[in-house]
């Protein structure tokens, strides 16, 4: 099946091992271009879209969609020419899974997830202040949470696959709107997992 003919659910998970494209969306106007294609109900966005939308000129945003094409994290989607070629996202989900012990991965990834940790947090304490003007119903349906719980590493990703299963009940309502139940809004989940306490040294540096 050609990229064109290819349904928005066969999208594959890209795992990013690579640090040249774990640096390429290091930038938080990718990341946001990124964002914005996965909620736009085309999966689609063109320069002009996205300029609008990021309130970056639209050369700019053509520009990081290029950036973003050359290391293979989007894909023309046909139609369009300049800056009114709509581009898509090649995968449905991705994840920064470099090698942990390469110095160079290392940092790209530190890099990486400052500008993509803060977007979520700096979007969540924003929502979340606005869910308070809300109707009763959403207010109760805002959840801020934590705990800390005692897991071994691998109760920890036990922990995270269970999560994603979970939400994996909804999924087909992102592709298809008439799964959507009257009253549905779109509502975004943040999780975070991490060792408070120092693991024991594995002897690497």
């Amino acid at each position: 099946m050609s990229s064109d003919d290819r349904a928005p659910d066969d999208r594959a998970h890209l795992a990013v091992t690579d640090p040249r494209m774990i640096r390429a969306i290091a930038h938080p106007v990718r990341m946001a271009l990124l964002e914005a294609m996965e909620r736009s109900e085309s999966k689609t966005l063109t320069a002009t879209q996205a300029s609008e939308l990021l309130g970056e000129s639209p050369a700019n945003c053509a520009f990081h969609l290029r950036t973003l094409a050359k290391y293979g994290f989007v894909e023309e989607a046909g139609g369009g020419r300049g800056r009114e070629r709509p581009w898509r996202p090649k995968y449905r989900s991705l994840e920064l899974k470099p090698p942990w012990l390469d110095a160079e991965s290392r940092l790209a990834v530190e890099a990486a997830a400052t500008v993509w940790i803060n977007r979520w947090l700096d979007r969540a304490e924003t929502q979340i202040r606005r869910a308070l003007g809300f109707p009763a119903e959403w207010q109760e349906a805002t959840i801020a949470s934590e705990r800390v719980l005692h897991l071994t590493a691998a109760e920890a990703r036990q922990l995270d696959a269970d999560m994603h299963a979970l939400w994996q009940r909804y999924r087909d309502r992102d592709d298809d709107p008439a799964l959507r139940p009257a009253g549905s809004l779109r509502y975004e989940v943040l999780a975070f997992g991490y060792p408070v306490d120092e693991p024991p040294s594995s002897g690497a540096d």
